[in-house]
């Protein structure tokens, strides 16, 4: 998974945007020299659909689904996209896989993605398809390990990238999305940070995952305290958020997927893309 580089752009923009946009925006990011784009799979835009758009609309970047929510997808439709993706356009399709969506009682995420896995892996494909997991936990971990080339973390810290790289060895690719803010202010900066981080303070599964990270109630608590708001959002100006967002690298990402936050609506992130890229790429 080295061809990823280890810096690629995270948005979740291109679920409302137009696809002459989206093409433009994933064309201009070739052209600088970023490697990977990533996006989600949460408002209605269906994964493969949209990274089969992104995909034509380039010659060389690399498009990950990070993740395709495994409900939406039976596995073997699943396959079956993933594996044109991956004749289509030999390497250059990251299948990133995960349990999120629609919440479904008394089923264990753990044991729903290892079924689909064993799904996935009783069909053939003439063209390899590389995939990766969402994983927070230790046993989540091991299975992207184990089952995968690796995972991808969403919204945690440096320590947690410390500990992931640990379960995961030295071997499994690990990818870690990090939400920044071109906001030097404190007050500001914090202010739309807690605006952003607000569902997944308030979300049982989130709240869990930043509990074992060692984050105390108080730090849940009124919209989050600056100590973990400080720790999921990297603001400031773009030299101390490029060298923020390296400590992930030092501490065992392979590769950073940067979210810029704090956009108005109906803007683009593209300027700060442009800063990012000067600051991050080689």
């Amino acid at each position: 998974m080295d061809d990823l580089g280890t810096f690629g752009i995270y948005t979740f923009d291109f679920e409302h945007q137009p696809a002459a946009l989206m093409r433009e925006s994933v064309r201009e990011l070739e052209e600088q020299g970023w490697r990977a784009f990533w996006f989600p799979e949460v408002g209605g835009r269906e994964a493969f659909t949209q990274a089969a758009v992104l995909l034509a609309a380039t010659e060389r970047l690399r498009v990950v689904n990070g993740i395709a929510q495994i409900w939406p997808h039976p596995a073997a439709s699943a396959h079956g996209a993933a594996a044109l993706l991956a004749d289509a356009y030999p390497g250059r399709h990251v299948l990133g896989l995960g349990f999120g969506g629609t919440p479904h009682p008394g089923v264990k995420p753990l044991a729903a993605l290892r079924t689909y896995l064993d799904e996935l892996d009783a069909r053939e494909s003439a063209a390899p398809i590389r995939r990766i997991l969402a994983a927070y936990g230790p046993k989540m971990l091991e299975l992207a390990r184990d089952r995968a080339a690796g995972a991808q973390t969403y919204h945690v810290n440096v320590e947690h990238t410390a500990q992931a790289r640990g379960i995961l060895g030295p071997d499994a690719f690990l990818a870690v999305e990090h939400a920044v803010l071109f906001e030097t202010d404190p007050a500001k900066a914090r202010a739309v940070a807690r605006e952003h981080l607000h569902t997944y303070l308030t979300t049982p599964y989130n709240v869990a995952k930043f509990r074992r990270l060692g984050y105390t109630e108080d730090d849940l608590a009124g919209g989050g305290s600056d100590r973990i708001v400080d720790d999921l959002v990297f603001w400031g100006d773009t030299a101390t958020i490029a060298e923020k967002l390296r400590r992930h690298v030092a501490a065992g990402a392979d590769h950073v997927a940067v979210q810029v936050i704090g956009i108005p609506p109906g803007s683009t992130a593209r300027p700060r893309w442009r800063e990012l890229g000067e600051a991050l790429l080689p």
